[in-house]
């Protein structure tokens, strides 16, 4: 198996292809080992210097400290991918429980969350993260950014060129983007 690796806007994170599916149902984030009950997302986190890691439906996103090289953890966390997919696996998450409580969002918000998953999410992929609809108030969309995008010195440009950009077009309701 050969696990490619893809630079990112943010220096600080790395994305993982290894040909496989990654997460079954939905894209995940990961900053406490103990938080989680897989050995291969428990070992990269365990590699000196690496904060998060990001899964999305092919690919890992790993971020790391700013004072540590890639060069000293990307071989040890190609070796974990394909040691964990050599051992037969098929996916490293299946279904996660979802938290998420759709019904209960208002009509605006469900617009919002739908652009969202349509348009931003795919460009936002590509660069191996992730943007979460956290709430709608007073005119101001505030969203979570996750895998490369946390902490990415141009998210502020992306937010602000881009999603809220978007967002304005659709629904004029929406007056800016926000960062959680």
């Amino acid at each position: 198996m050969y696990v490619q690796t893809e630079k990112t806007p943010n220096p600080n994170a790395l994305k993982f292809i290894p040909g496989k599916k990654v997460s079954i149902d939905k894209s995940f984030e990961i900053t406490n080992k103990e938080d989680i009950d897989n050995s291969l997302l428990r070992n990269i986190l365990s590699i000196n210097g690496v904060k998060t890691i990001f899964l999305g439906e092919d690919f890992l996103s790993v971020n790391k400290e700013e004072n540590v090289d890639w060069e000293d953890i990307k071989h040890i966390v190609i070796s974990l991918i394909n040691e964990f997919y050599s051992e037969g696996k098929d996916f490293i998450i299946g279904k996660i429980a979802n938290n998420e409580k759709q019904d209960s969002f208002e009509e605006i918000e469900k617009k919002i969350i739908k652009i969202l998953e349509t348009k931003v999410k795919p460009a936002v992929a590509k660069d191996g993260g992730d943007i979460k609809f956290q709430e709608f108030k007073d005119g101001i969309v505030k969203v979570q950014l996750q895998g490369s995008c946390s902490g990415c010195p141009s998210s502020t440009m992306t937010l602000k060129q881009g999603v809220q950009n978007i967002l304005c077009h659709y629904i004029p309701d929406v007056k800016g983007v926000e960062a959680v």
